[in-house]
């Protein structure tokens, strides 16, 4: 038996709930035991993620964890006992904490039941952590993914315990903000990322260690109709070439619906009301 804490789960989105799970685990070797995509993902074949997999990792790690990476489409008709003995031959763990939903094996068979079952034969300490409640109602990737979609941003943020954030490479796009006098970054929304809500948002972006203040619009511009959904963002008092470069936007608030504009005057004074609402939000 080692001196090493396990933690299992698919931790989509490191959300608070994912944190008391973790935070149980916390020992002097820590390993934090998830899949690449999120089985739910994987069996359905939509992709929605709260956080991308480096992302995840770059976050555990920071955290203090060794970070074990499993190949879902390699383990998912591994039955239940072996998936469990498969980890303890591996990690001979001390300690194993989970969710109370967490499940695994071949067709989900394996729940915390047999689990505690397991850890009692082995001598293992087990932990599971209670559904951890907010407003309400349980604290679920699922939930979150709700919240985004429907534009309740701050409402999801306080669920992650962060902001919601999306990242992609800036490209070359038609420069029309920059003749409207609110030059912007664009990029395609990324396809495996949880889509939020189409419309405006007031965002902040992190460049050369400097928070900006930021409007963002996510759709497919139904003033001048795109066939996939981008993200555009104003960077307020920013001045620079961001072309080809990676940046983060983070979603702070909700600002208004998408809309279709009769005049390029109409577009330019809603551009403006946008970020001094954006403002006001940094505030």
């Amino acid at each position: 038996m080692t001196d090493t804490a396990l933690a299992l789960g698919s931790f989509d989105g490191l959300h608070i709930a994912h944190m008391k799970v973790l935070s149980s685990a916390a020992s002097c070797s820590a390993v934090a035991v998830l899949f690449d995509v999120p089985p739910a993902m994987e069996m359905s074949g939509k992709r929605e993620l709260l956080l991308p997999l480096e992302e995840k990792h770059k976050i555990l790690e920071n955290m203090g964890f060794s970070v074990e990476v499993l190949d879902f489409s390699a383990v998912k008709d591994v039955f239940a006992e072996d998936f469990l003995l498969g980890l303890y031959e591996t990690y001979a763990p001390r300690k194993i904490c989970c969710g109370f939903n967490y499940s695994f094996g071949k067709g989900g068979k394996g729940n915390t039941e047999k689990l505690k079952a397991f850890c009692n034969q082995k001598g293992i300490e087990l932990c599971i952590i209670d559904a951890v409640e907010m407003d309400g109602s349980a604290v679920s990737s699922t939930r979150i993914r709700e919240l985004l979609k429907s534009g309740d941003i701050r409402s999801a943020n306080k669920l992650l315990g962060r902001d919601y954030a999306v990242k992609g490479r800036v490209s070359h796009g038609d420069k029309r903000g920059r003749t409207l006098g609110y030059p912007t970054v664009n990029f395609m929304y990324p396809q495996d990322m949880c889509e939020v809500k189409h419309g405006v948002y007031a965002t902040t972006v992190m460049l050369e260690n400097n928070e900006y203040c930021a409007v963002t619009y996510v759709g497919k511009r139904p003033t001048y109709k795109l066939d996939d959904t981008i993200c555009e963002t104003n960077i307020i008092d920013f001045k620079g070439d961001l072309y080809e470069k990676e940046i983060t936007v983070n979603f702070r608030r909700f600002l208004r619906e998408e809309k279709t504009f009769n005049s390029v005057d109409e577009l330019v004074k809603q551009i403006y009301n946008d970020i001094k609402a954006a403002k006001e939000e940094k505030l």
